[in-house]
């Protein structure tokens, strides 16, 4: 067995939202699967995006996620979990007043570094001008 503790695992920041890379792609011996704690702040959405090959699975933890896949729009509450399957369109975002988090696992697996090149946070006020949040 194998494991790495949310604390120990790498983050990455972009905008307001942050990965917990708990299992980047080829991490710990796994092949087909990527599973990132992500947390999002009250406000703040991801970008509409897709994974072309890659299956995805959301589980929320905290919070309250509006999750709006392929035209049609969600609310999850903890415990839930939602299937998003390849190449569809899809966006995370926080309607409520306390940090969202959630578990995504992507299968196959799919560096996150590559996930989030492809696409960038955006966030109800953003500059993208501007490093600061």
């Amino acid at each position: 067995m194998l494991v790495r503790r949310l604390s120990d695992a790498a983050v990455q920041d972009f905008h307001r939202l942050s990965s917990h890379i708990l299992m980047d792609a080829g991490e710990l011996g796994s092949r087909h699967m990527t599973v990132t704690w992500i947390e999002v702040p009250p406000d703040t959405e991801q970008e509409l995006h897709s994974h072309e090959e890659a299956e995805q699975v959301y589980v929320v933890v905290r919070g309250v996620a509006a999750l709006s896949a392929a035209g049609d729009t969600e609310e999850l509450e903890p415990g839930d979990l939602a299937l998003i399957p390849p190449a569809s369109d899809h966006v995370i975002a926080n309607r409520g007043t306390e940090t969202l988090a959630l578990v995504s696992v992507q299968s196959p697996a799919v560096s996150v570094e590559e996930t989030i090149g492809r696409q960038s946070a955006a966030t109800v006020g953003y500059d993208s001008d501007d490093d600061e949040y």
